[in-house]
């Protein structure tokens, strides 16, 4: 969330900032709320001044007992009640325009920051680096779909059976695959990484989704249970977001560092005909998050760690990858700042995203109330959030059965994932 102070403040940046984002801010009724809050506010001070001299003159004259007095009691009496309803209006109507200010101001993205390349849509995106070379097969390569279902490792049709479109099955050396990608990535971001592992709840309050920034805005994309108001979370990154929720954190706290695995659930209303083949897409997915909650002065520092430490799975897995830089236009909502990295897949020929880590700055923690201390006795101060996949799947296993098929059809195994597969080292057909 943005600080109403720095919308008063600076109306002309913000408006420019959101322009670059190509967003259609309503600042101006912000501002118009915002006035009026303020003019009723100040009335209901004045009020409250007055009405506390009025009433300390009642008592007095009260108290003295005199005849004469009747009369100006009388009046007294009457002009406080006058008050008393007057304030209680005001109340009322500064409940009611806070909650319409509120409500605009929760559906405002953050900031860019100043580094980030101005552009119209992803095509203003920079790719900053890439590594390795593309792979080069003497024979057609495959995409996963195919190579899935020849394999058995991939059940499209009884997965469409058990839940409908955008859903599979993964079988076999499939399931086991997908579940050594996830422990591996767990364990390098654990152990060598330094960041504490977190299994959270796949299921948060309302509040929790309107701390990560996902609500109000996005709602029509989020699954709900309705009766017991339990939505299910689209990324680890919203209960972990959530975990420091309404604490201030105490001096040497931060930086701290999470990492998550979470199945994750979105409506992905795509476009008819878009991206149908394969599990590219889907309602439901695994990823493994990493998520900081660190100073602000250190938190672009931060994020470049975080970029880094992606890229270490990317490179381990030894599959292609490039770092692209978003754009102003192309931003998540709540970053002021993201990467994004794309595994080659050569059976589909096109780069999958398989991370984007962002930099949310004090945005969300605005949102979830979020502060620390930065000495003793210090005045409490929001945080920086920082989110980024480490990495998300199946575009993984997509990359990973793409790059490394063979000419028989079968797939080998990245050697980081050895340690994890009970034995198999190359995925082949079944007899």
């Amino acid at each position: 969330m943005l600080s109403i102070q720095l919308i008063r403040q600076n109306p002309d940046q913000v408006r420019q900032a959101l322009e670059k984002r190509r967003d259609s801010a309503p600042l101006d009724d912000i501002l118009a709320l915002d006035g009026q809050r303020r003019k009723l506010i100040t009335e209901a001070e004045t009020l409250r001044a007055q009405q506390k001299q009025e009433s300390k003159k009642f008592g007095q004259l009260k108290a003295s007992g005199a005849q004469e007095s009747a009369v100006e009691l009388e009046r007294l009496s009457m002009a406080l009640a006058e008050m008393r309803e007057r304030i209680k209006s005001l109340e009322s109507e500064v409940e009611e325009i806070e909650g319409k200010l509120e409500d605009l101001l929760l559906r405002l993205p953050n900031i860019p920051d100043a580094s980030v390349p101005v552009g119209q849509d992803e095509t203003g995106n920079v790719v900053v680096r890439s590594w390795g070379e593309l792979p080069r097969f003497g024979f057609p390569p495959r995409p996963h779909w195919e190579l899935g279902e020849s394999l058995d490792i991939i059940d499209f049709a009884r997965g469409v059976k058990l839940s409908g479109s955008r859903f599979y099955l993964l079988k076999g050396a499939g399931a086991l695959l997908q579940r050594a990608l996830i422990t591996f990535m767990l364990d390098l971001h654990v152990r060598e990484h330094g960041y504490t592992e977190i299994y959270p709840p796949f299921m948060v309050r309302r509040d929790c989704m309107i701390g990560s920034s996902n609500l109000p805005r996005f709602a029509e994309n989020l699954y709900h249970d309705e009766e017991d108001d339990f939505w299910f979370v689209p990324t680890a990154e919203v209960p972990l977001t959530n975990v420091h929720r309404e604490e201030i954190l105490g001096p040497g706290t931060l930086p701290i560092h999470y990492v998550a695995y979470s199945a994750c659930f979105r409506r992905e209303k795509m476009a008819a005909g878009k991206d149908t083949r394969g599990i590219k897409r889907g309602h439901q997915f695994d990823k493994v998050e990493l998520y900081k909650f660190t100073e602000p002065q250190s938190s672009f520092e931060e994020l470049d760690r975080m970029v880094a430490d992606a890229e270490d799975v990317c490179r381990r897995l030894g599959i292609p990858y490039r770092v692209v830089q978003l754009c102003t236009a192309d931003l998540g909502f709540a970053s002021a700042k993201s990467y994004d990295i794309e595994m080659w897949a050569p059976g589909c020929q096109e780069w999958l995203e398989v991370s984007s880590c962002s930099n949310c700055t004090d945005f969300q923690a605005r949102r979830a109330s979020i502060r620390y201390r930065p000495e003793p006795g210090a005045r409490p101060q929001f945080v920086h959030t920082l989110n980024g996949s480490g990495l998300a799947l199946p575009r993984v296993l997509i990359a990973v059965l793409e790059n490394y098929q063979q000419a028989d059809g079968s797939v080998r195994v990245p050697e980081a994932l050895l340690p994890y597969m009970r034995g198999t080292e190359v995925i082949t057909k079944p007899a």
